[in-house]
């Protein structure tokens, strides 16, 4: 809160962040991005993969303010058969994948990877769908979105591995409908809840954010 309030350039990386240990549910990281994002002066970054994290490591140190930012623990993937989605862009812009015109999926961090198999596998079944990935949740990239939701006829799913409650899906929605946007919208994201813990591959598996569980979701909603 000091540090928000007083614009101190300090960086908070969140080497733990929301599914990512079996310690129990009171480590379960899930509602940092709500807590932050009602601070003033705040900036939010929650990178796609290792290349997300070198790309954004000079730019959140040249940054004169505070920075919260999720950093997966162990070794991350690298990004580079989807160079055109790779987040070492400045703070607050997305980048998007072209492909797609049936479906938009909005993801951050750790769902990006997810959001890009999951395109693959509709494309199989002839739904197309898109990929913006949004690494800067605060200042979040609104002429990117607005732009992306406005084509019409798509159906804009935001995918995060976050609470629904004060997270990428309910920043977006807000951007969308304050300027008049109104896609058929929809969220993939973590419960209100506090959750059980254990692995990080099982508590993916039970809240449903899985490559099979959000192919199955989006097929559903269209």
């Amino acid at each position: 809160m000091v540090t928000a309030e007083e614009n101190q350039p300090v960086k908070i990386c969140c080497a733990l962040p929301s599914l990512t240990t079996g310690y129990g549910p009171s480590h379960q990281a899930t509602q940092d991005l709500a807590i932050c994002h009602s601070l003033p002066n705040m900036t939010i970054i929650d990178p796609r993969d290792a290349d997300d994290i070198i790309g954004m490591v000079p730019q959140i140190t040249a940054h004169d303010g505070p920075v919260h930012t999720r950093l997966p623990r162990g070794q991350g993937p690298l990004g580079a058969d989807t160079s055109q989605v790779r987040a070492s862009v400045p703070a607050g812009q997305g980048a998007g994948d072209p492909r797609g015109r049936g479906v938009l999926i909005i993801s951050t961090g750790f769902m990006t990877m997810r959001a890009l198999d999951a395109a693959e596998r509709l494309a199989a079944d002839n739904v197309h769908a898109a990929v913006l990935h949004v690494p800067t949740i605060k200042p979040s990239d609104t002429g990117t979105i607005l732009a992306e939701a406005r084509e019409g006829g798509r159906l804009v799913v935001t995918a995060e591995k976050h609470t629904v409650v004060g997270g990428l899906g309910e920043a977006g929605a807000t951007t969308l409908l304050t300027c008049g946007v109104t896609p058929t919208l929809r969220m993939i994201a973590l419960p209100n809840e506090f959750l059980e813990a254990g692995a990080c591959r099982r508590c993916t598996r039970c809240t449903g954010l899985t490559v099979g569980k959000m192919v199955e979701r989006i097929k559903d909603w269209l």
